[in-house]
This record gives C-alpha cells, sequence and structure tokens, in this order.
C-alpha cells in the first residue's frame, strides 16, 4: 500500500513539475500595438463588444513608444433564424450565424494589415419557458464573440510573428 501511495506522489510531483514555463502560444502581452481609429458597422452592439475586447488586449502596448499604431474597422451582422418546426408551426430550434468583417489597417500608411471574415453559427432549441429561450440565446451569442474575438487575436499574432 506503500508503494501505491510513494509511486501516486512521485508521479503527480513529475506532473506538476513538466508544466513549469508554461507559456501560452498567442498571448496579449506579445501584441504590440495599439488602436488610435476605429469605426463600427452593422449590429454594433456586438460590433462594440468585440472592439471592447480587442481595446482590452491592447491596454498593454498603449504606453510603450514602439507599438504600431492602427485603424480598426469592425462590421458585424446577426442573423436568426428557424431552423426546424413542429406540425402545428411551432418553431422548436432556432439557428444564429454572426458574421463579423474584421479591417486591420496602419495608422500611419493606410495598408491592411488584416482583412478577414469570421463567420460563426450555433443551433439551439426553444426552452419552455420564453424567459430562457432568451437567455439561452444571448449566451449563444456572447460564445460567438468570444469565438470571433479568440480568432482575431490568433490572426493578429501569426502576423505579429511575420514582421
Amino acid at each position: 500500500m506503500k508503494k501505491i501511495i510513494y509511486i501516486i506522489i512521485l508521479g503527480l510531483f513529475f506532473f506538476t513539475n513538466a508544466c513549469t514555463g508554461y507559456v501560452p502560444i498567442y498571448s496579449s502581452s506579445n501584441l504590440n500595438f495599439k488602436i488610435e481609429n476605429y469605426s463600427i458597422e452593422g449590429e454594433e452592439r456586438l460590433a462594440n463588444l468585440i472592439y471592447r475586447k480587442l481595446y482590452n488586449a491592447t491596454l498593454s502596448a498603449k504606453d510603450n513608444p514602439s507599438s504600431q499604431s492602427i485603424t480598426l474597422n469592425i462590421e458585424t451582422i446577426k442573423e436568426k433564424r428557424s431552423t426546424v418546426k413542429n406540425s402545428a408551426g411551432k418553431i422548436l430550434e432556432y439557428e444564429i450565424d454572426l458574421k463579423t468583417h474584421i479591417i486591420i489597417k496602419d495608422y500611419l500608411t493606410d495598408k491592411k494589415i488584416l482583412d478577414r471574415n469570421f463567420d460563426y453559427s450555433v443551433s439551439y432549441k426553444v426552452q419552455d419557458v420564453h424567459s430562457e429561450t432568451i437567455k439561452l440565446e444571448n449566451k449563444n451569442i456572447e460564445n460567438l464573440l468570444d469565438k470571433t474575438f479568440q480568432d482575431v487575436m490568433i490572426k493578429i499574432s501569426e502576423i505579429a510573428k511575420t514582421q
């Protein structure tokens, strides 16, 4: 019995020791740009949420004089449609499409750094209580916005590595 406990403790020690020195590949601290100007089109509330996340990610480079100044254009379109109905015509399931077009340009030269569409969709079932359906819809939209933000950060990090 003591051997088993000793092996488990030793194994845990090696597993936790192997995780030291972990550095995320796409960290916001590696980003060396600051947003000087931005514009928002389409679903303004959703585009503002993406902008706020990007702005917060760039706060670490705000006081860095060598950081690149950029112009950001975000266009977000949300489409909601019913996908499943019962025989009486009652909607049982919805699908939400979130289409985001992001253009990042160098602030001084107006050269395009990133021009990319991010299209994601999710389906969800109608709940018995309408307020629960609304909560589920809002949670799914939040998840789509997070996915868009994460993918934008990955693309920006990839561009930063090549420059």
